[in-house]
């Protein structure tokens, strides 16, 4: 049975403006997520592991469905291109913290909670499925224009990525988003 809290500390969090109850929420899954990944997940390495072996092989996976020649060895994080080494996915490139960032965003903001349990997933595979493509096209870059992969993995990539992360937090607001309230 879960606690129950007293109804003048429900009461309060209820006369709390919405937008300090999105940051304080917001402000306690980050933190629930930094002490998680800190304390286990990255140290732990596995679920990292797993994930950067899976976008590499999903980006040779793209790379081969679009002609051409692309392969990752299994059980390796490594994308080759025409047998020569292309991308290396590594933990910061494996998608974990931009799939928490945009749940913690979902879960944090206010609506009904039924659309969150197929909003979030949803949005994570959308965020996996950009990843692989951004893997494949860094290979692609690699292969044929290196000397802008850099900037490219740094900035292009980036920016595409919160802009992507961005448009399905707007339309999780356009959708499910309380309409504003003036404030006296």
């Amino acid at each position: 049975m879960l606690p129950e809290f007293p109804s003048s500390l429900t009461s309060k969090w209820a006369q709390l403006a919405p937008r300090w109850q999105f940051l304080l929420v917001a402000a306690g899954l980050y933190l629930a997520w930094l002490l998680l990944y800190e304390g286990v997940v990255g140290p732990d390495g596995r679920l990292d592991e797993l994930l950067s072996i899976n976008i590499a092989a999903g980006g040779a996976w793209l790379l081969r469905v679009l002609g051409f020649t692309a392969s990752a060895a299994p059980g390796s994080n490594l994308l080759l291109m025409d047998n020569l080494p292309a991308v290396v996915v590594g933990p910061p490139c494996d998608g974990l913290v931009i799939y928490a960032l945009f749940a913690g965003f979902i879960i944090a903001f206010p609506g009904p909670a039924r659309p969150k349990l197929w909003f979030i997933p949803v949005g994570i595979l959308l965020l996996y499925l950009l990843n692989i493509v951004r893997v494949g096209a860094l290979a692609l870059n690699h292969h044929y224009a290196h000397r802008s992969v850099d900037f490219n993995h740094h900035y292009t990539f980036t920016f595409v990525v919160y802009a992507c992360i961005c448009a399905l937090w707007m339309q999780w607001v356009r959708w499910y988003g309380a309409p504003a309230v003036a404030e006296a």
